[in-house]
């Protein structure tokens, strides 16, 4: 694996949840991660310490952070600090985001 440029088959795959798939890259103090919703998805409610913020790349969902709910769309960014509940439900066209977390995620290594 090249330190700079890793190959897509070099990188983690995971389902999160049903209809949630993640493909990561991980560097020493931040990951990202690219999280791609098939349409009626959903991103169960949970929270995590890792700081994360993101932006919508396709589609549209709705974000529950907190208290807060609310529908985005491209371009769209959000922000979760660590240990806050959040959760995700995409539309009938599916949804794409792109994750950034610090720390890395040693689970989606």
């Amino acid at each position: 694996m090249s330190e700079f440029f890793p190959l897509p088959n070099e990188l983690a795959k995971h389902n999160i949840f049903p209809g949630v798939s993640i493909t990561t890259c991980a560097a020493s103090q931040m990951m990202m991660s690219l999280v791609k919703m098939e349409p009626n998805s959903e991103v169960k409610s949970h929270s995590h310490p890792h700081e994360q913020i993101g932006i919508v790349l396709k589609g549209r969902a709705v974000f529950k952070i907190g208290d807060e709910k609310k529908e985005l769309a491209v371009g769209d960014f959000y922000r979760i600090p660590s240990n806050v509940l959040h959760q995700v439900w995409s539309f009938e066209e599916g949804a794409e985001a792109l994750d950034i977390f610090s720390p890395i995620r040693e689970d989606y290594l």
